[in-house]
Parts: structure tokens; sequence; C-alpha cells
């Protein structure tokens, strides 16, 4: 609700910040070349940024998540619109055929567009916890969690016994845990 006052530049910040990436990201995934992409995330906050005042938030109706939903998902929707006018008259079948499987794309869009909102939720857990971790222990947190390693190789290049990697996987995964409904409690406060 910050946002309602367009001379809070912290939380503009904190929002252009936290979602922009993962509007970004839901724009490329959905076949957007990168300047496309970027243009439209523009297109997006300035929506936002004109409407914000209007907001009627209802949490039962999913909050400011889907109503930035609901506006990307607009903006993107008229950019395909009109592509395709243009698209079809300029020949281009790769194109013309992509647009053809996505007339309404809308259910993949929205099962995309939650996969985005659990990454980027992620990364700000991962983000904080990183910086509060002791290094050793987000080492092998990150090496066994993320990167695949086995305990064992781990524990041989951090010198850490096996059962040690597994305390410090599982502590950083707890509190990864702990950070994401801190995350999640935040959002539907604002």
């Amino acid at each position: 609700m910050r946002l309602r006052d367009v001379d809070d530049t912290d939380a503009w910040s904190l929002f252009v910040r936290d979602y922009g990436p993962m509007l970004y990201r839901f724009l490329r995934g959905r076949g957007l070349q990168d300047a496309d992409a970027a243009d439209l995330v523009q297109d997006v906050m300035r929506a936002v940024g004109s409407s914000i005042a209007r907001l009627d938030y209802q949490k039962d109706k999913g909050g400011f998540r889907a109503w930035l939903f609901t506006i990307t998902r607009n903006k993107l929707y008229t950019f395909l619109e009109k592509n395709a006018r243009t698209e079809q008259g300029g020949g281009d079948t790769a194109n013309h055929e992509r647009l053809n499987r996505q007339k309404d794309p809308r259910d993949e869009w929205t099962q995309q567009w939650e996969l985005e909102h659990q990454r980027q939720i992620a990364m700000q857990a991962m983000q904080v916890i990183r910086e509060s971790a002791e290094p050793k222990t987000w080492a092998a947190f990150e090496r066994t969690a993320i990167n695949g390693q086995s305990a064992a190789e781990v524990g041989r290049e951090l010198n850490m016994s096996t059962g040690a990697i597994y305390v410090a996987r599982s502590r950083i995964t707890s509190k990864l845990r702990d950070q994401v409904q801190r995350i999640l409690a935040e959002e539907v406060l604002t």
C-alpha cells in the first residue's frame, strides 16, 4: 500500500527490486525477446503506478500479486495480439505458428506466474540467509542442496564430516523455510 505514495522512493525501489526480475523472467518465458520483455516490464510498472490508488485490496480475491498478474497478463495479451496482427501480414511462419498455439494460454500463464513467484521468494530468502550464515555452513548447503554434490565429496573439500554436512544442510533448510514463511506473511500484510 506504500506504493500509493508516489514520493515513497523506498517503496518503489523495493517493488522494482522484488518484482522486476520476476516480471522479466515471466515475460521471457512467454517467448518475448529481451528488449520486448524489458519494455513490457516498464509498461506494467507504469500501469501499477497509474492504478495503484484505485486498488481495492481484498485478500480473499488474491491480493496484490493477483492484481499484478492481471495487469501483466493483460499487457502481455495486448502485446501478443498486436504482434499477431503485424506478423500475420509479414508471413513469418514460425512466429505465426507460435502465436496460433498460444491462442488463449492464460492457464499456462497462471502456472508460470506462480512458479516465478516461488522462485523470487526463494531467491529473496536465500539472500537473507546467506548473509547471516557461517560461510562454511552456507557452502555445505549450497554444494549439496543446490549443486547436487555428495555430502562425502563436500565434506572432504570443506574438511567437515559427512554428518556435519547433513547438519549444516538441515539448519540452512530450516532457516530458509522460516524465511520463506516470513516473506509470505509480509506479502499478505502489504
